[in-house]
């Protein structure tokens, strides 16, 4: 059940869901409804992040636009997500390099930073209100294979990534938790109110001459010509250029580019205040994520409460189905929170494309195409936004980097399906090795508690005599030799809240490469022939697109 509480706003709950930034955004203006007929230069369909960006970016350079949103601005996926701000892309970086190089995989890795620039720029720029930006990302493995964790070190810090990378130890000093191990802290990624950040972009635009229309959807485009025309409920637009920017919310629009994406919802809660025992736990102000799939990505939130989001689904369902679920996710990574109680459930709906990159470009003379950013939505849409303004203003050709990325059909009832085993085959996959990297660590200190149980004990006789004046025995002859400092990047300190200590030893790495503090990769002259799979592309389900 959910907490009654004061701060729930009923009517902004009914258009972003019962979540808390419904309950936290800041007061904005709504936008009229479109019954003039009208000619511009631009029309943007959608009034996500992606339509915002590209709307405000064509009116500062001059350009007359309009955006036509069929509800409410960011009320779907821009507004509904955890506010990861992020880099990279939801395909992993090496499925990148494998499909167009390394150079050019470089190359798409800057422009995805660039997007995140512009979200902390913009922020910055307005004094977004209410955005409250937290910087970094914390990236943590359940599980304790320093191979892999080196190596995707060190191809992130190949591909201009500022990062550091943590040992277990350093990790469980902010997250007390004994499910970690190690981490790549993303430097310069954000955790944003991505609400609130919608909002003041909207405003942004409208000041530099962008007109937005909100319960005006688009029921036709006709294409053909020099000029567009565009048919909405109460009016008619011509347009030298359409931009289209949404997700499967095309379907009624464009039946045939809704369907090169999966949907996939995300279910997102946030406690009661917890008071300072969540600060005990939690000690890492950015946004948290430990796993590949759809589940655990958290962040703290209105200074003691924490947000978490998961349990993917692609049928949308009503979030509080997985309310119990959530909680049992919180209490098993942080057993000490105790049971919490929630004030906030709802869920988002992002879209998917098959190979896990934004759909950027012209689709048609004039007509352009901004979607499929789910998984690295907030980074991506403003990145998309920008790309599509420059190339109509400019005629910049950057946005053909996303040509080898083409349309493809996801398939339909048969690809949600698949796409739902394969999360279902993620999480469970990921509790085995989970299970397994805690057996090796209990092992790991089961064979130094024996190991210290039978090292010989100093000669009290000698101690005293030390003491009294006398000579100390030589550690080496007597066997106090200090033990070398291991060189796994398990934690030198027990587990956490462990009470049993059985398993086998943990693996170990290149102690030179073990992130003490912080480790920036190899150079590129040192790169590997043979690249493994990295976490670093991995897409996080829960960061959605406009």
């Amino acid at each position: 059940m959910l907490n009654p509480t004061p701060h729930r706003n009923a009517a902004a709950s009914e258009i972003y869901g019962d979540s808390w930034y419904a309950a936290t955004m800041v007061d904005a203006p709504r936008r009229p409804s479109l019954y003039s007929d009208l000619d511009v230069d631009a029309c943007v369909i959608g009034g996500g992040l992606a339509g915002l960006t590209t709307a405000r970016e064509l009116a500062r350079k001059g350009w007359s636009v309009v955006l036509l949103e069929a509800g409410r601005l960011a009320a779907k996926a821009s507004g509904r997500n955890t506010g990861f701000v992020l880099p990279g892309f939801g395909a992993d970086a090496d499925k990148l390099i494998a499909r167009v190089g390394f150079e050019r995989t470089k190359d798409l890795w800057a422009l995805a930073q660039a997007g995140l620039d512009y979200v902390r720029d913009t922020i910055r720029a307005e004094h977004a209100p209410g955005v409250d930006a937290e910087d970094g990302w914390l990236y943590v493995s359940k599980r304790d294979d320093g191979d892999e964790f080196v190596k995707d070190v060190a191809l992130l810090g190949e591909l201009g990534c500022d990062i550091e990378g943590w040992s277990t130890e350093r990790v469980r000093e902010v997250l007390r938790s004994e499910r970690y191990f190690y981490a790549i802290n993303y430097l310069r990624a954000l955790a944003i109110h991505p609400l609130n950040y919608a909002l003041a972009l909207a405003a942004a635009a409208e000041r530099d001459g962008a007109r937005i229309f909100e319960n005006t959807p688009a029921l036709s485009i006709d294409p053909s010509g020099v000029r567009k025309r565009i048919v909405t409920p109460g009016a008619r637009l011509r347009a030298n250029h359409v931009v289209l920017c949404g997700n499967i919310g095309l379907k009624s629009l464009m039946p045939r580019l809704a369907a090169t994406m999966v949907p996939l919802t995300t279910y997102v809660i946030t406690t009661a205040p917890l008071g300072n025992r969540l600060a005990e736990a939690v000690r890492y102000r950015g946004g948290v994520s430990d796993t590949d799939a759809a589940d655990n990505h958290y962040r703290i939130v209105g200074g003691d409460r924490l947000m978490l989001s998961g349990r993917g689904t692609t049928w949308a369902r009503n979030p509080r189905r997985y309310l119990g679920a959530l909680k049992a996710d919180i209490k098993h990574t942080y057993p000490q929170l105790g049971d919490v109680e929630m004030d906030y459930a709802w869920a988002g709906t992002l879209g998917i494309t098959v190979h896990r990159m934004p759909q950027i470009g012209e689709v048609g003379p004039g007509v352009w195409l901004a979607s499929g950013f789910g998984g690295h939505g907030l980074n991506t849409t403003a990145m998309g936004g920008n790309l599509i303004a420059r190339a109509i203003v400019d005629g910049d050709q950057t946005w053909r980097q996303f040509t080898p990325f083409e349309l493809v059909w996801a398939g339909g009832v048969i690809g949600r399906a698949a796409g739902q085993f394969r999360v279902w085959v993620k999480r469970l996959r990921a509790a085995v090795e989970e299970r397994r990297a805690r057996a090796r660590e209990l092992a790991h200190w089961q064979a130094r508690l024996s190991a210290a149980e039978t090292t010989p004990q100093p000669d009290t006789d000698a101690v005293s005599e030390h003491q009294s004046g006398g000579s100390l025995p030589d550690q080496t002859d007597s066997g106090l030799a200090a033990a070398p400092r291991s060189e796994t990047l398990l934690s030198e300190k027990p587990p956490l809240e462990s009470t049993s200590t059985d398993g086998t030893p943990s693996e170990s790495v290149d102690p030179a490469l073990e992130p003490a503090s912080t480790e920036r990769a190899a150079p590129r002259a040192g790169r590997r022939r043979k690249r493994t799979r990295t976490n670093a592309g991995r897409a996080v389900e829960h960061d959605a697109e406009a």
